[in-house]
């Protein structure tokens, strides 16, 4: 089934080359916008599936995308939405997280830094994953949310931990690593047992468990 996208980008060439790379990849752009508020207006009109959107744009270029993505979700908790980053902002990152409550928070959005998106088809797999329900957050903002508890993990827990953050589930890691299911879940036990966190089999839970775990600990790291 096609998935229908709103493009938020106000860079004309980037817009154009998102839509051409997504057309390709069989999501259908039904419209590109450069600011914030035609985002807002646009999605209330067209109420795609998913949202791809910068989150500096016109006309503060300040985090225009990032305040209209919460707002959608706000209102339409079934609304998937990727941000789109230059730079690691954590309360960036957790503003999106918390969004959406209706639909379970967490659920359905992504955080993906623009210097990061190399590999096309991880791309579009990151962008299906979030259309499905699941969280995809990029490997270095969680390492930057982290801080100092990250030093309580192993090197290969935190390579784990950086996988959940992207949405895999136990057997896609253990694919990835090429290493047995069973040891997957031994770390991720391991993992969530050093974050003094409760042990869950949700892969969304677990991220989102994380972040709550931090902003409660770390009253700065909220948006």
């Amino acid at each position: 089934m096609s998935v229908s996208v709103v493009l938020a980008e106000d860079g004309v060439l980037l817009r154009e080359g998102l839509s051409g790379l997504l057309e390709r990849f069989g999501f259908h752009v039904v419209a590109s916008v450069g600011d914030g508020p035609s985002l807002v207006d646009t999605v209330r009109a067209v109420r795609p599936d998913l949202v791809v959107t910068d989150i500096r744009m016109p006309p503060d270029f300040t985090d225009e995308g990032l305040r209209a993505a919460v707002l959608l979700r706000k209102e339409n908790p079934d609304l998937a939405v990727v941000a789109l980053s230059q730079y690691v902002q954590h309360g960036y990152a957790t503003a999106l997280l918390t969004s959406g409550v209706g639909r379970g928070v967490g659920r359905g959005v992504g955080y993906l830094l623009k210097d990061r998106v190399v590999d096309v088809e991880e791309f579009v797999s990151a962008l299906r994953r979030v259309v499905d329900g699941g969280t995809v957050i990029d490997p270095d903002v969680v390492r930057g949310l982290l801080g100092n508890p990250v030093g309580r993990l192993s090197a290969r827990e935190r390579e784990v931990l950086a996988l959940v953050a992207e949405g895999h589930s136990n057997a896609s890691i253990a694919r990835i690593l090429v290493v047995s299911e069973a040891a997957i879940g031994k770390h991720v036990g391991n993992i969530l047992a050093k974050l003094d966190l409760p042990p869950t089999d949700d892969a969304n839970r677990r991220v989102l468990a994380v972040l709550t775990y931090l902003r409660d600990r770390w009253p700065d790291l909220r948006p």
